[in-house]
């Protein structure tokens, strides 16, 4: 019996090891990321290497009125955009915008913004992120995690903007502040809530300003993944 026993100690021991390695190898990982990958990643950005459908309405809603919102496909792979509108659909290429897009496109930028600030954080290499920060929330008024987002002055539909992004400690945004061209005053500043999970990325579905009922928020979004291979 005692070799058996042995032996058993032996393989546990082993599992232990290796168990533990696994976990310091992911916290290895983890302070090698940079902030906006921690960001990116508490997202679900590991999900999107699999996304290949992407749609959502954007709208504004004001006190009562309801906005009409805009409702877009978006195939990412391609880069393949699709522009629901009341008379025709607008289709298009982002690598080819011609005058007939351009405008399409111009909200398109801004919507899909919205929808994955998360992930532009990475996607958008062109911009300078700051170090974290302690800094006070505009809305909450509460001490949270703070990094901000510039862009350069030339390229892109907006040069020179800035955003600042509040987030907690598990890396979700939680609120922003957009500043027109890095002007010192806010622009505007809304919250990021009622997070959803669509395939394993986490959305926030509405955006809400500190005074006055006021909604910038997404419906019918969907995200579709590729199937797995038999």
């Amino acid at each position: 019996m005692k070799p058996r026993y042995s032996l058993f100690i032996c393989l546990f021991i082993l599992a232990s090891c290796k168990s533990e390695k696994k976990k310091t190898m992911e916290k290895e990982e983890m302070k090698d990321l940079t902030v906006a990958e921690k960001i990116a990643n508490a997202h679900g950005f590991e999900n999107w290497k699999n996304v290949e459908q992407v749609q959502f309405t954007f709208q504004v809603d004001r006190d009562s009125i309801k906005g009409n919102g805009r409702s877009w496909q978006w195939h990412p792979k391609k880069d393949s955009v699709v522009m629901r509108g009341v008379e025709k659909d607008i289709k298009y290429v982002r690598t080819n915008v011609d005058s007939l897009s351009l405008n399409a496109d111009k909200a398109f930028v801004n919507d899909k913004y919205w929808l994955f600030v998360p992930f532009q954080l990475v996607w958008d290499s062109s911009a300078t992120i700051s170090e974290p920060k302690k800094a006070e929330a505009p809305i909450s008024k509460e001490q949270k995690n703070m990094i901000t987002i510039t862009y350069p002055d030339n390229g892109g539909y907006t040069p020179g903007d800035a955003y600042d992004i509040y987030y907690n400690d598990d890396f979700i945004i939680e609120e922003w502040v957009y500043r027109k061209g890095n002007s010192e005053e806010p622009t505007m500043a809304t919250t990021f809530e009622n997070y959803k999970d669509y395939n394993g990325i986490k959305i926030a579905t509405d955006h809400k300003m500190e005074k006055g009922n006021w909604n910038l928020n997404f419906t019918n979004v969907s995200i579709e993944t590729e199937k797995p291979k038999s």
